[in-house]
């Protein structure tokens, strides 16, 4: 199950990639339809350099947060998420850092109600390293689960949706995260837009071309060393 994905194409940020691609993103913001762009694009960068633009499963001790997109106060926006569900205002007790698609209306009916996107340009699964073949920006699949604050406020935490493996990601492991195309953005993140069996269905079928379209690629000998900043060890599960 996926446990490593992450952004690149950042000024300051190095590479995933061996060699074979140049992307470098003027707006997050823009890529993906955020109202206040350079308030969003600021934290993607202050996050991508920090992090070495790679998300970790945020651990016990760690702490470590990562940008997700979602409808929150009345408007698209990015922020940075807890990696890992919460039950009941606590870290769950068990895995709970991806989420099956067809357990999605079983186990994960609430959380369903509350989507979000998690921009990527890469993921990990079982040591192989997966993209977009020109290393073009993607969105994953996320549910969400508000976790209320002491001071009133509130952090969001997320569980990442992954569905059976096809293509060459079929390769690596039996399941991949669902990646969601650009058609089906809007629709995932509308709040009015309920979680049930049809958003099920028409999440798969959209997203089979550009889950087909992922190609393993060569990860640059740093990238794969490289740890996060700020003195965060990689985070344990929970």
């Amino acid at each position: 199950m996926c446990a490593h994905y992450g952004v690149d194409g950042f000024e300051g940020v190095g590479s995933r990639r061996a060699s074979g691609s140049s992307v470098r993103f003027v707006s997050i913001g823009a890529a993906t339809a955020t109202v206040d762009e350079s308030r969003d694009d600021a934290l993607m960068l202050a996050w991508a350099r920090d992090q070495h633009g790679h998300a970790r499963i945020t651990g016990s001790r760690a702490r470590n947060l990562n940008p997700l997109i979602h409808e929150g106060k009345g408007a698209r926006r990015a922020d940075l998420g807890w990696w890992g569900l919460h039950v009941g205002g606590a870290p769950a007790p068990f895995s709970a850092f991806n989420s099956r698609d067809d357990k999605l209306l079983i186990s994960w009916r609430e959380p369903f109600q509350r989507r979000a996107l998690l921009p990527a340009t890469w993921y990990t699964e079982k040591g192989r390293d997966l993209g977009l073949r020109d290393g073009d920006l993607f969105t994953l699949a996320a549910i969400v689960t508000p976790v209320a604050l002491g001071d009133g406020g509130q952090f969001l935490s997320y569980s990442m949706v992954t569905r059976e493996a096809i293509g060459e990601a079929a390769d690596a492991h039996h399941r991949m995260p669902l990646v969601v195309p650009q058609s089906m953005r809007d629709e995932w993140q509308a709040p009015s837009r309920a979680g049930d069996e049809a958003l099920v269905r028409d999440m798969l079928r959209a997203s089979d071309d550009i889950s087909r379209a992922m190609r393993s690629f060569e990860t640059a000998p740093a990238a794969s060393q490289a740890a996060p900043r700020s003195g965060q060890a990689d985070p344990t599960l929970f």
